[in-house]
């Protein structure tokens, strides 16, 4: 266990006692405790021993709390438990529970797929992800592009992530009319060379 880590587990949530009983099931695989995105990440060593590779985190939501599988698209899935968040994620699944009775009932299914991420990982395999290119480009931020160099050799200079997020994010709304107004937000901060969530 890691102290830095502790809070997140001491803090009173709806998923206290799921959080608990997930974190003594991670840690039980040999997987080293740490804490990125204000949750708990559950890593392992490469094979330099230098970079940690991130296997699986801990998170929650308002209707479920969830182990997170940062390369579960490459999980077998014998149970037909993982899910994909949303349509974008391309790598990670989740498995998803809402009271500790199903996490108990699990535990030795939650292993093995801990145990096969971990073989996934030590296996260097490698999910192949959709690049940049072939992510829809709307045609409001096309026309902007296309109307100002200095906006698309900024977003051109941004890294892939960066620019897929932006992708996703002015694509989502149906109407062209919010499409553009997303566009417009955004223009400044992308000029910048920063990404969407970014400060």
């Amino acid at each position: 266990m890691n102290p830095k880590v502790d809070w997140f587990f001491d803090k009173a949530t709806k998923w206290q006692k799921e959080y608990q009983k997930l974190r003594t099931i991670v840690l039980s695989c040999g997987l080293t405790e740490e804490l990125k995105w204000s949750v708990p990440c559950y890593t392992l060593p490469d094979a330099t021993g230098k970079k940690k590779n991130n296997i699986i985190l801990i998170h929650g939501f308002k209707e479920y709390c969830a182990l997170l599988f940062h390369k579960g698209v490459l999980l077998k899935d014998a149970k037909g438990i993982l899910i994909q968040q949303t349509e974008n994620v391309q790598a990670a699944r989740q498995i998803r529970f809402t009271n500790s009775k199903e996490i108990i009932k699990l535990e030795s299914t939650i292993k093995a797929y801990i145990d096969e991420a971990i073989e996934v990982e030590k296996a260097g395999l490698k999910v192949n992800l959709k690049k940049t290119t072939e992510f829809n480009m709307p045609k409001e931020f096309q026309n902007k592009l296309d109307k100002k160099p200095i906006l698309r050799k900024a977003f051109a200079s941004l890294t892939p992530g960066r620019q897929r997020a932006y992708l996703l994010y002015f694509s989502s709304p149906k109407q062209s009319k919010t499409r553009e107004s997303r566009i417009e937000k955004c223009a400044p901060q992308i000029l910048k060379g920063k990404g969407l969530n970014d400060l």
